[in-house]
């Protein structure tokens, strides 16, 4: 071995992992360079980095550069229309190509989010429109499908069988570089409570990810996909040796979903749960110490319906352990309506076993046409938001007019047509679909009215 060899530890232990000289000759390389081994990754990199893209997409928004343009109320006294000026806004990702028939491309939700016009890169120097097949927010994963025409695919890896200290390598487009590759190991599994994406089990590796790598591939030394990188934990906003991909078991799994249905249908469970402290397992007088508490059920839930009650230890779900909270919202996150989940659970100190049937959600109503076409992408629910009753305003498309006049997520509806309101269904009621909209409009201690035409 030379001197070489010697100082880079990393390269010595993947030259043995891949197998010394045979694997070296099984790829047509030399064997050895002035009597001594040649280890190398660009074997396997040659075969899996034309699977891996870059992504550029286009986002049409509309600015106000006058801030006074910004305020409802000084538009509304002075009858002043809302005319902001349209701008582009540009960002850079990566993608993984893992159906090549299909041209379907794996990214980050974040990568493609709300873009008008998303374009991928391949290796090779081809530029391909993209469309977006589905996207899921809150795991961060989403899919777009580009001209299935001489594409590499990156063959899929299962990761539960990763293990902390495996070495990996991250592929990607860094800061818009184009192609980079770093490499590192498997630092820690199932990390989740990061407050990062709203279902988390990541992969975290110390190979090199920065901004820009988002939707790019970590792969194992065979070259096969085992997740797919999406954060970093970075204070100086740089690379420290923490980053985060989604393992590839979860990834597909949501894919699957976003292929069949644009989105992924998550079921109900219908249960509450919190991690078992140390002062949880003494208050419960528990053996385990690992496990979800069920500090609620909603009623006529599939866990209601099973059986399953407050202060129950949910220990196990279809076969995966459950060691907090976060385990068991990812199982069911990832189950369809209708899905059977096996639950293994201690009710006081009697380990018990039920089986629960995955039911349909009750989500905040989406008004569309059917109430008013003004209110069309605007989620509403009834809401007790700080003493003020009324309907709270959860979310706004940004093309629609309650955004362009000014309403924001968090605004709350306190009436409408000059009638009080407390609820969905009295905004129904006052609703004339053939005229226009006088809301009243409760923002934290301020108040106002907008008038939807």
């Amino acid at each position: 071995m030379n001197m070489n060899t010697r100082k880079n530890p990393l390269m010595t232990a993947i030259f043995l992992a891949l197998g010394l000289a045979t694997a070296v000759q099984a790829e047509g390389l030399p064997a050895y360079v002035a009597g001594q081994p040649l280890p190398s990754l660009a074997p396997m990199l040659e075969r899996s980095m034309p699977a891996v893209v870059n992504i550029s997409t286009t986002t049409n928004i509309q600015v106000n550069d006058n801030p006074l343009m910004q305020d409802p109320f000084f538009r509304h006294f002075y009858n002043v229309p809302n005319m902001p000026k349209q701008q582009q806004k540009n960002s850079l990702g990566s993608g993984v190509i893992i159906d090549k028939n299909q041209g379907l491309v794996l990214t980050n939700n974040h990568v493609i989010d709300k873009a008008d016009k998303i374009m991928v890169t391949l290796n090779d120097g081809r530029q391909l429109n993209a469309e977006l097949v589905g996207a899921d927010s809150e795991a961060d994963v989403a899919v777009v499908q580009i001209p299935a025409d001489n594409l590499t695919e990156l063959p899929i890896a299962d990761s539960s069988q990763l293990k902390v200290g495996d070495f990996v390598v991250a592929v990607g487009n860094p800061f818009g570089l184009g192609q980079t590759v770093t490499s590192g190991i498997v630092s820690a599994l199932g990390r989740s409570g990061l407050g990062i994406e709203g279902y988390e089990d990541f992969i975290q590796t110390d190979a090199s990810i920065n901004p820009g790598n988002s939707g790019g591939a970590l792969v194992n030394l065979r070259g096969e996909f085992i997740g797919m990188n999406t954060a970093i934990l970075a204070p100086t906003g740089g690379n420290v040796g923490i980053g985060f991909a989604i393992p590839s078991n979860m990834a597909l799994a949501i894919k699957d979903s976003l292929v069949k249905h644009g989105e992924v249908r998550r079921g109900l469970l219908g249960v509450t749960t919190q991690d078992l402290t140390p002062e949880l397992v003494n208050a419960f007088n528990l053996e385990n110490k690992h496990g979800a508490v069920i500090s609620r059920i909603e009623s006529n839930s599939p866990a209601a319906k099973a059986g399953l009650e407050a202060g129950d230890i949910i220990i196990a779900a279809n076969g995966k352990v459950v060691k907090d909270s976060h385990d068991i919202r990812n199982i069911v996150g990832l189950m369809q309506i209708g899905d059977d989940v096996v639950i293994d659970y201690y009710h006081g100190n009697d380990k018990k076993q039920v089986t629960a049937t995955i039911g349909k959600p009750e989500r905040p109503q989406l008004l569309g046409e059917k109430l008013h076409r003004k209110l069309q992408g605007t989620v509403l629910s009834a809401t007790a938001k700080n003493q003020v009753e009324g309907v709270l305003i959860e979310k706004v498309d940004t093309n629609a007019e309650l955004w362009r006049i000014g309403l924001r997520p968090g605004d709350i509806i306190i009436s409408a047509n000059r009638y009080r309101i407390h609820n969905l269904d009295e905004l129904k009621q006052v609703i004339n679909p053939a005229g226009g909209l006088l809301l009243n409009i409760q923002r934290g201690q301020e108040g106002f009215f907008v008038v939807l035409k």
